[in-house]
């Protein structure tokens, strides 16, 4: 199982939000690069970048510090947040994006989106799969759409998309377990797909569970930030 920590940008700065919400951020690092430094130097090789500006902008706005941590590291950057027309998918490959996360642009510019798997392949375009109740989320988790998770999945593993980043919005960020149940449920009806699971991580227990069930990856994100797990535990997933 890969281990993927999250680094989450707000004003080019290390935060953390709970369940999407801004107005509960919390600041853990000025330096994004610093970092991403210290998940490398345990030999971890993936990196979860959300630009959080730029989901609200609709557009990248921390391109900056995406670009800081491509040049200086060799971690493997998804990059995700606002990036909902053709320029700015280009622009976050041109930063140095090893892969690019698309959710609400799968839902509210699905032709877009199925595009870019066409262009860019099945490596390269992540599909994010946010939930509540089993519904997709769009909009920073604002809106909750009518539409149902594993179909929606389902719909574009059938056009050719590999990799699935699933939170389950209800989890995220409060370090309570992730939705152990769902992920099950989606690599039984879903067979293949490479699964990342995010949101709830709070221990090694929560990640031993994860790899059990056959996930591809796991976010980490605020269990790492605070103190619930060590970069040497992260790093013995490896």
């Amino acid at each position: 199982m890969e281990i993927i920590p999250a680094i989450d940008l707000i004003g080019g700065k290390c935060v953390r939000l709970s369940q999407g919400d801004y107005s509960s951020k919390k600041e853990y690092h000025d330096d994004p690069l610093e970092m991403a430094k210290r998940f490398e130097g345990v030999g971890i090789r993936h990196l979860h970048l959300v630009d959080l500006d730029g989901a609200k902008a609709k557009k990248i706005v921390n391109g900056s510090v995406l670009e800081r941590i491509c040049n200086n590291t060799d971690l493997k950057v998804d990059f995700g947040g606002g990036i909902q027309a053709d320029s700015e998918i280009e622009k976050a490959f041109d930063l140095g994006a090893n892969q690019v996360t698309g959710g609400s642009i799968a839902v509210k510019n699905r032709e877009l989106f199925e595009s870019w798997i066409g262009k860019y392949g099945s490596e390269k375009i992540i599909l994010g799969a946010d939930a509540k109740n089993r519904k997709i989320a769009v909009g920073g988790w604002e809106e909750t759409t009518s539409v149902d998770l594993i179909p929606f999945i389902k719909e574009f593993v059938a056009k050719g998309i590999s990799y699935v980043i699933c939170t389950d919005v209800a989890k995220d960020g409060l370090l309570q377990g992730p939705s152990v149940d769902l992920y099950k449920e989606i690599l039984q009806e879903i067979p293949g797909v490479k699964l990342i699971a995010s949101g709830g991580v709070s221990s090694v227990g929560d990640l031993e569970e994860l790899e059990k069930i056959g996930v591809y990856g796991a976010i980490v994100g605020k269990a790492y930030y605070e103190g619930r797990v060590t970069l040497e535990e992260l790093a013995s997933f490896q």
